[in-house]
């Protein structure tokens, strides 16, 4: 039987790609702060489906995630959906520190916990929610735009590294547009999606293992232009609407 393990599995995208995975017949672990959440969901199918309380924040997230696993009995697949973000054209220290301390701190503890899991093990797959907030620098969140681009050459080096030293690890980024979910509530931006519709769509690169996938058409065009706009240009830009 398949076996994933999703953090961030209490709301958002996390919580939508556990839903789906359990549909679909996977063992699946499921991870976050939130416990009464956690067993709310581990209810929908109490068989199949293990919790385990999990700060990424805390130096002890990493034995959590190992108390996990060890529940399921192994993992072929780690889903990463932790994440917090906020504008902050002021600098305000704690929302930059802690956005770092998450978005930074408590990816690189657990995508590497779970990357040496699985290089040990010989394969497996993770799977890991960026942004496109990393593909430049943004001024209204810098913070979050820097912690995303960690995120994206974090991944890319760890397939690299995978490839040269014959992990058999494979990954995906996810790399979405807005979508609708707690992150972003009570804004209004442009080409937001629904939740239901943007999961689908990341379900699908995952299941088909797709090395990136930015979520969705319209996104990729927003994309492409950001990259081609040239730097001297791009820090000149008002972002900021004002």
């Amino acid at each position: 039987m398949r076996k994933a393990v999703v953090l961030g599995a209490t709301s958002g995208i996390g919580r939508a790609i556990a839903e789906m995975l359990i549909r679909d017949g996977w063992t699946v672990g499921i991870g976050s702060r939130r416990t009464e959440l956690l067993e709310e969901l581990r209810k929908t199918a109490p068989d199949r489906v293990f919790m385990e309380t999990v700060d990424v924040r805390e130096s002890s997230a990493e034995e959590a995630l190992l108390r996990l696993i060890g529940k399921l009995g192994g993992m072929d697949l780690f889903f990463y959906a932790p994440g917090i973000g906020h504008q902050n054209a002021d600098l305000d220290p704690g929302i930059e520190l802690s956005t770092v301390e998450t978005n930074a701190l408590g990816f690189t503890r657990m995508v590497g916990a779970a990357y040496r899991y699985m290089a040990e093990q010989g394969s497996g797959h993770i799977a890991v929610v960026s942004s496109i907030a990393g593909v430049r620098g943004l001024s209204p969140a810098p913070a979050y735009s820097a912690t995303k681009a960690l995120q994206h050459n974090y991944i890319e080096a760890l397939s690299q590294l995978s490839l040269t030293r014959g992990a058999r690890v494979t990954f995906t980024e996810i790399r979405p547009g807005f979508i609708d979910t707690d992150l972003i509530a009570g804004s209004h931006y442009p080409m937001t999606m629904g939740l239901p519709y943007a999961a689908k769509l990341i379900y699908r690169a995952v299941m088909r293992r797709r090395p990136e996938a930015i979520i969705d058409w319209r996104w990729h065009l927003v994309v492409w232009i950001m990259k081609i706009v040239p730097g001297f240009i791009w820090r000149r830009m008002n972002l900021l609407g004002k």
